[in-house]
């Protein structure tokens, strides 16, 4: 493509970044979008979001087929998998989708630039492609949806073949007998799951005393719990010190994070999950003035950094590093550009963490309200007496939901059980309009479903829960 000039430049093709051009070209603007990959979707679409589920429903299955349809009288023998058709089907599953957005572009005559862009200057990116030639993109405005990268360990080189990322960890040719997970966040206990399910041997390491940091610790405890049941092995308030690939496998120090004596654990597989670091440093953003804090680009409410005509959106400022917060802020951004009054809380973005069973959070949890002083009133119902959860037979977990002590208006929601994922979002909307306990309580469910337990949850906040 020649040199061009439009409305926005966005760079990155991420939840955030392709997002962002869509609804700009909803909007009238003209857009080119700057990616260095050949398909676009960036991370999540290509080597995280969509590729992780796809082999944690694959593995789901196969672990249902192998452990779970006796109790409903279905016979299956013998169960087996077949590694190279799963990840072959994860691969298409990715191919799916990536040729969705290109789809959408075209729709939306969204220029696709490839290449790896640096802002030049305001209202110009010069974009360098794979044979090193270059071109330059004008537009009045830009936007910088980067984001991130995995975060390595002091003393562990990331070769993704024996030391991997979430990236090599989604494409291994073969299922090792032996995983130490370096991290106890979203990434290392989905990905654990996975390759535990299909009978690997997995160490999760947590430099904390607890798992999912920043999750309700009454959450946490009972997943905690059910993933030792499934064969997940956790070594707390331990940190990793070092980390030696050989012919064989991988020899890994561990030492208690307080101080002490190191030992050695061998392993086939080590996968470094201790989270993401904003993908900032190519940018040339310190010789434009554009003010960053620990790599994250600094934003006003509506995104705009240090220099004019210059906007960031997702896991390269802060908040919340996940692909539909990402999605969100592109949305607002572009809106706020276009004069519309919109915003986006933080507060309010629900995490979802794809184990089984699902855990679902948003908002306040209880540690957070009680260091903060907030009287609240708590409500719980468990799976165990939800009619639905008992037909399909997965009972473990509950609701949890935190409400004002005043007020009653909702403060936080936790679930753990079948379908977090998606339960959570009553809750979601719920505080996006200031809702009550009461308001859910007095919304009639339907029977028989799981969103029954999220009724008796708010009712229990007033102490007058009808079925337990």
């Amino acid at each position: 493509m020649a040199d061009g000039w439009y409305d926005l430049a966005v760079i990155g093709a991420g939840p955030g970044g392709y997002v962002a051009a869509i609804r700009a070209a909803q909007l009238g603007m003209s857009v080119a979008v700057v990616e260095s990959r050949e398909r676009l979707g960036g991370t999540c679409l290509n080597v995280g979001c969509i590729p992780s589920k796809a082999l944690l429903q694959s593995s789901h299955l196969y672990a249902e087929a192998g452990h779970g349809l006796a109790a409903h009288g279905i016979v299956a023998p013998n169960v087996s998998f077949d590694l190279a058709t799963m990840m072959a089907r994860k691969d298409k599953v990715v191919d799916q989708n990536t040729k969705g957005i290109a789809f959408l572009f075209k729709k939306h005559k969204i220029a696709h630039v490839r290449g790896t862009g640096r802002i030049a200057a305001p209202g110009a990116v010069e974009v360098t492609d794979a044979a090193s030639a270059t071109q330059s993109v004008q537009a009045k405005r830009i936007i910088i949806a980067t984001g991130s990268n995995p975060a390595t360990v002091p003393g562990v080189i990331i070769d993704e073949q024996r030391i991997v990322s979430s990236t090599g960890a989604l494409t291994l040719s073969a299922v090792p007998e032996r995983m130490v997970v370096v991290g106890a966040g979203y990434i290392g206990l989905e990905l654990g799951s996975v390759w535990a399910r299909l009978g690997t041997e997995v160490t999760v390491v947590e430099y904390l005393d607890r798992i999912l940091p920043g999750m309700d610790q009454e959450v946490a405890t009972l997943a905690q719990r059910l993933l030792g049941r499934q064969g997940l092995t956790f070594r707390l308030s331990t940190k990793i010190t070092g980390a030696q690939a050989g012919a064989s496998g991988v020899s890994v120090s561990l030492a208690p994070a307080a101080g002490g004596d190191a030992e050695e654990l061998e392993t086939d597989v080590v996968l470094v999950a201790v989270g993401r670091r904003p993908n900032t440093a190519a940018l040339g953003l310190e010789a434009l003035g554009v003010k960053l804090d620990r790599g994250f680009i600094t934003v006003d409410k509506t995104f705009a950094t240090t220099v004019p005509g210059i906007f960031a959106i997702g896991d390269c400022i802060a908040g919340p590093m996940l692909a539909h917060k990402a999605s969100e802020d592109g949305v607002v951004c572009v809106e706020t550009i276009a004069g519309h009054d919109t915003h986006i809380d933080y507060d309010k973005v629900p995490g979802v963490v794809y184990t089984w069973p699902e855990i679902a959070s948003v908002g306040r949890s209880e540690e957070t309200l009680k260091q903060d002083g907030v009287a609240y009133a708590a409500g719980r119902f468990p799976f165990t007496a939800t009619p639905r959860a008992r037909a399909n037979g997965y009972t473990d977990g509950f609701i949890k939901i935190l409400a004002d002590k005043a007020t009653d208006r909702v403060l936080g929601v936790h679930i753990i059980g079948a379908e977090a994922g998606t339960l959570i979002h009553e809750a979601v909307l719920a505080m996006e309009l200031g809702g009550t306990a009461a308001d859910i309580a007095r919304t009639c469910h339907a029977h028989p479903t799981l969103s029954e337990a999220m009724k008796e949850a708010a009712l229990d906040v007033a102490g007058r829960v009808l079925h337990l």
